[in-house]
């Protein structure tokens, strides 16, 4: 008898080194930026760019993007805790990053690395949309491993029974099926990559329509993310009170960034 749902209980644990347990989620979040140094030194070395530039990118982008997600986290969601405890920012072994967060530090980063290596802003933005899309995958599928940000009980034959969520030994007929968002998401960031790789070789896009690129990423990545959320659970207590949540609000100007990217790189000069 086939079941009209998934039954969900990964451990989130790889496996343990002594006493210290390496997480899937912390491996998905090295496989973001392995890989997308190895597309970005495509990427230079298409277009004959300097090396060191590469290797300087990489720093910035791991600064960036770990403190910019944390920081999000922290004053996104529950600000009142951790400007009452500043000292919990830091731990961030404990988890706790916010996509909203890394992007904004990621655009802050990327600005004065832009600065840093004499190109316009919006030429390293172009560029970085590929591995940053392909990354945005890999976060959720280390989201879905940590059985977290999971959606509202459906009816569908795909939804996930998330097991671990639940007391031990819970009857699994009284586990909810649940929307899995986090794959809804990370198929959005997948096929917005498989684009932007066409568009950067085959359509040299970059080059041709400045801003399109980082346009189309913009307008794919958070439009999804405004539609999934509304099936998603919310993350914290205060946003069952609101009409939109914290990531559709903080979606919102991204999604109008993008559509206005769009037209711009399309109106003739």
């Amino acid at each position: 008898m086939l079941l009209n749902y998934v039954v969900w209980d990964v451990d989130p644990y790889i496996f343990h080194i002594g006493s210290r347990p390496i997480a899937w989620y912390g491996l998905f979040w090295a496989m973001v930026f392995i890989v997308g140094y190895y597309i970005m030194k495509n990427i230079y070395k298409k277009e004959s760019i300097n090396e060191e530039h590469l290797d300087m990118l990489f720093m910035y982008m791991l600064i960036s993007t770990v403190l910019g997600a944390r920081l999000g986290h922290c004053l996104f969601y529950e600000p009142s805790y951790y400007l009452s405890n500043p000292v919990e920012i830091l731990k961030i072994w404990e988890g706790g990053l916010a996509s909203h967060g890394g992007a904004i530090g990621i655009l802050i980063g990327l600005f004065i690395y832009a600065k840093k290596i004499k190109k316009p802003y919006i030429w390293i933005l172009d560029r970085i949309v590929v591995p940053a899309a392909i990354g945005g995958a890999f976060i959720r599928f280390g989201n879905l491993m940590n059985s977290e940000i999971y959606g509202e009980p459906t009816t569908l034959p795909w939804g996930f029974k998330f097991v671990r969520d639940y007391p031990i030994g819970m009857p699994i007929e009284n586990i909810p099926a649940c929307h899995p968002t986090q794959i809804y998401e990370a198929i959005f960031c997948i096929l917005v990559f498989i684009y932007l790789l066409y568009a950067y070789y085959k359509q040299n896009m970059a080059e041709k329509r400045p801003g399109f690129m980082f346009g189309i990423f913009l307008i794919v990545v958070f439009g999804s993310r405004i539609l999934i959320e509304f099936i998603k659970n919310p993350q914290v207590e205060f946003e069952t009170s609101m009409t939109l949540d914290m990531g559709q609000w903080l979606s919102i100007p991204f999604l109008f960034a993008g559509i206005w990217l769009v037209i711009k790189s399309f109106v003739k000069k």
